[in-house]
């Protein structure tokens, strides 16, 4: 059975996960965003292949498309939102030393997490 998740800005699924990689599937709810946040020990790669996602990488904002990407260095700042009206459906793979969910620094949440 897949790992997965709900969280109150919609789920992840893992797809696949081996040594220094993990593949996942974020599924982010309409109006809501993920918790500014940063990744000490893994960078990832985001593929948006539903809706429009609004996204922070350090001192940039953008908005990527379906069939674009974005990296995310680790120790760097980011977080994803959907401001669209359907769900948006992130590809991410995560490379990294460490890949757990407990590598998150939590720098603002819309949900009051920490």
């Amino acid at each position: 059975m897949r790992e997965s998740d709900e969280r109150p800005w919609g789920r992840y699924e893992v797809l696949e996960e081996g040594p220094g990689f993990k593949v996942k599937r974020l599924e982010v709810k309409p109006g809501a965003r993920l918790s500014l946040q940063r990744h000490m020990r893994r960078g990832q790669h985001w593929v948006v292949v539903r809706g429009v996602a609004d996204v922070v990488c350090g001192d940039n904002k953008l908005q990527v498309n379906v069939g674009e990407h974005i990296h995310i260095p680790p120790v760097t700042n980011h977080r994803v939102g959907n401001s669209g009206s359907t769900l948006l459906t992130i590809i991410e793979v995560q490379l990294g030393d460490y890949l757990g969910e407990d590598d998150i620094v939590r720098l603002q949440d819309d949900y009051q997490r920490k």
